[in-house]
């Protein structure tokens, strides 16, 4: 076994590190704009896994329909829903 496996093997374990990283960030999470921005972690990281396994249309894909839509349809959802301001948010 050379080196460019256990390099292929180290940057699996970062892609792998970062997606339960982001999914747990998108669990606990106290503020939504918080948890959007791990689920997008989580995604690119799931791309990258993709990519590492030699299967670029789906990572393409991740981007695309996850990222892109999904992405953008929770995002303007936070943006345009109304709340209330508490005095606690300025801590």
């Amino acid at each position: 076994m050379g080196i460019a496996v256990y390099a292929e093997q180290g940057v699996f374990f970062l892609f792998a590190a970062i997606a339960i990283a982001g999914a747990l960030g998108t669990i606990y999470s106290q503020r939504v704009a918080h948890s959007m921005m791990s689920l997008i972690f989580t995604f690119m990281s799931v791309a990258g896994v993709f990519i590492l396994l030699n299967a670029e249309f789906l990572a393409a894909i991740q981007i695309l329909v996850y990222l892109a839509s999904v992405g953008l349809v929770v995002l303007f959802g936070i943006m345009l829903t109304r709340r209330q301001i508490i005095e606690g948010d300025f801590e």
